[in-house]
């Protein structure tokens, strides 16, 4: 029987530990694993414990202080043994600040051996109720707090907590926030996942059955989800969905990535370049911090731009406007485009590399 793996994900350590412990008191059986990165001195450390007390705790020297090397190295290894043990239920992980689930739901969904002894039962992340919108939105950088993963890890906060709550099962505040500060989260869960205040709240049957579903939580997550989105219903928080058929004009584009990319928001989707029609470009960003990626070819489908924005408040008159005038015309898009770069190599590689 496969031991069902509840994953804990956030960016501060205090929420994190407080639904760590309501978990734990929740789940009957249950073992935890606590993984921690210390940056500086390039060591990650664990601690697994269950209601009788600490079990062990162990450091390990890390050629590279990331969280891929501490997946590989030690998070996977410690959930088989704990679950191959066969002493307790269900597993608490606890993943280091910072670190996202879905690299280990990946990896547990294609590692056929591993799959034998674990299955993701649920993804929880914990949000404080400090300050959570300036969390989901703010500028602050992870290394700004002193949590960031690596010593090169330039990822801002509101970019890993919105994505991670998009990638939730459940969604655990600790402490009481205000209407709106719940509405913007309830907007960027996934529909049906339920956002609660404290651990205690959970259902521990649905925790250990079959709340994540993968393919659901794929879709929501995707940067080229297509389906409509569900009205906002949250007083005090907009969204906008700006989409069309047509590319991204390669220069307006980096003369302009602020008009949509910068502010107090929330954006993300996806884009396409007529210098690299057959890539997806995945469009993530969060208080004014903004990434663009590779994300594969668009295989079936056909390309297309789409950006969401949310946020509080008013929500900025020129976005739309914005968002028109950085897509190609149909006079543009009939000249065709032959060039060596477009200027986006330093993010996306050379053309010749991704054509």
């Amino acid at each position: 029987m496969r031991a069902p793996v509840v994953l804990l994900t956030g960016v501060d350590p205090d929420a994190m530990a407080a639904t760590m412990v309501g978990l734990q008191f929740g789940l009957p059986g249950a073992v935890a694993v606590r993984h921690h990165i210390d940056v500086d001195r390039q060591v990650l450390t664990r601690t697994v414990s269950d209601l009788t007390g600490v079990i062990e705790q162990h450091e390990t020297e890390l050629e590279h202080a990331c969280v891929s090397c501490a997946i590989r190295e030690d998070i996977l290894p410690t959930l088989e043994r704990l679950a191959r043990a066969g002493r307790w239920k269900s597993i608490v992980a606890h993943l280091p600040v910072g670190a996202e689930g879905a690299h280990l739901c990946s990896v547990l969904g294609w590692d056929t051996r591993l799959a034998r002894f674990l299955r993701v039962a649920a993804v929880v992340t914990a949000i404080s109720g400090r300050h959570p919108v300036r969390d989901l939105l703010g500028e602050d950088l992870l290394a700004d707090r002193g949590l960031h993963c690596s010593h090169d890890d330039r990822r801002g906060v509101g970019e890993v907590l919105c994505s991670m709550v998009e990638y939730a099962d459940a969604v655990v505040l600790d402490g009481a926030v205000d209407p709106i500060a719940r509405g913007l989260v309830r907007t960027l869960v996934r529909p049906g996942a339920p956002v609660v205040d404290g651990a205690s709240e959970l259902d521990s049957d649905a925790l250990t059955g079959r709340l994540h579903q993968h393919q659901c939580t794929e879709a929501w997550a995707s940067p080229t989800r297509s389906d409509e989105l569900p009205l906002v219903g949250a007083e005090g928080v907009w969204q906008v969905d700006l989409r069309s058929p047509r590319p991204f004009h390669p220069d307006r584009l980096l003369d302009s990535l602020e008009q949509l990319g910068s502010g107090r928001h929330r954006s993300r989707g996806c884009f396409w370049l007529p210098t690299r029609n057959g890539r997806v470009i995945t469009w993530d960003g969060a208080g004014g911090q903004l990434s663009i990626g590779d994300h594969g070819p668009w295989q079936k489908k056909s390309p297309f731009t789409r950006i969401v924005l949310t946020g509080v408040g008013v929500a900025p008159a020129h976005v739309r406007s914005a968002f028109a005038s950085l897509l190609m015309t149909a006079d543009e898009a009939a000249r065709g485009w032959q060039v060596i770069e477009d200027g986006f190599e330093p993010w996306l590689g050379p053309i010749r590399e991704v054509a």
